[in-house]
């Protein structure tokens, strides 16, 4: 037994040892080839070749409807013409003038205007349900004026700085006007929504003459949006004009057809402001009850 060992241990010494590769039997490897690791999940493998074989397939699709965004507002300062839509109704033009009266004699016109118009407080009507104008308001005209389903009644006797501002304004506007709507806001809380100046009463594409008076609000607009959107306004454009003493703004042409308009609230430090709406009113067609509207038919292209 003993010499059978040692025989082996001899022989064993001779036997060289084969080199170690983890290629495919029988195969070789070429220079600074590395070995392909092999999986040992079969199932990893195969989740491996479906991923490769739908990134290969995978196509974007573009969106059947694309997205839409709203324009940016539009701010309005500098005195001049604007056209701000062709329509559909026609054009709708603003007309702004900073500086229309000099601050010293707006200075004494606001003063005097606070102090002294009948200013009360006006009821209205949405839905059956009555509520408080957020401002305070007076009328001057030989005919009543209806809106928000209530009525103001005709004031023929107006007061006589409003009369030389009626001729200054009319001067400047190139329009006859004979009745004045005017709107105090006291102070940030006060407001008017959204809202055209589209009763019948004012007749079609009316020119309305604003002139402001004491501290600075933002007029908005918004123009109405396309039957299509189903009364929703979040793609239309918007302008913003900051009213500041002394400032006339003319809306003129389709404005009131194609475009709305509001003073929003401001909740920090707004003094009192008083504003005076110059407009022609004529008598109500009949068959229309006292403050509706009357719809036109856009004009074609």
């Amino acid at each position: 037994m003993s010499d059978k060992r040692q025989r082996a241990r001899v022989q064993g010494s001779w036997a060289k040892q084969l080199p170690k590769h983890s290629g495919p039997p029988g195969g070789t490897l070429l220079n600074n080839q590395q070995p392909a690791a092999r999986s040992a999940n079969p199932a990893s493998a195969s989740w491996k070749s479906e991923a490769q074989q739908t990134a290969k397939t995978f196509e974007f699709q573009q969106p059947a409807k694309l997205l839409r965004e709203a324009p940016p507002e539009k701010t309005i300062k500098s005195e001049g013409d604007y056209e701000i839509s062709p329509g559909p109704s026609g054009a709708s033009r603003l007309r702004l003038l900073p500086g229309f009266l000099a601050p010293e004699e707006a200075d004494w016109m606001f003063s005097k205007l606070l102090a002294e118009l009948p200013w009360s407080q006006k009821t209205n009507y949405r839905q059956g349900e009555a509520y408080d104008e957020p401002r305070l308001t007076c009328w001057y005209g030989e005919l009543p004026y209806t809106y928000a389903r209530s009525t103001m009644a005709a004031n023929p006797e107006w007061h006589p700085l409003l009369l030389t501002l009626r001729e200054a304004v009319e001067q400047a506007s190139g329009s006859r006007f004979n009745s004045l709507l005017c709107n105090l806001y006291r102070d940030g809380h006060d407001s008017i929504g959204w809202h055209s100046d589209d009763e019948a009463s004012l007749g079609a594409r009316p020119t309305i003459a604003s002139l402001s008076l004491g501290d600075t609000r933002v007029f908005s607009l918004r123009k109405q949006p396309p039957p299509e959107d189903n009364g929703d306004y979040t793609y239309v454009e918007r302008i913003r004009v900051p009213l500041s003493h002394g400032t006339l703004l003319l809306m003129e042409g389709a404005t009131q057809d194609d475009w709305q308009h509001q003073v929003s609230k401001e909740y920090h430090d707004r003094g009192p402001r008083v504003n005076l709406t110059f407009r022609t009113i004529h008598p109500e067609p009949e068959g229309h009850r006292p403050g509706t509207k009357l719809h036109f038919t856009p004009k074609q292209p």
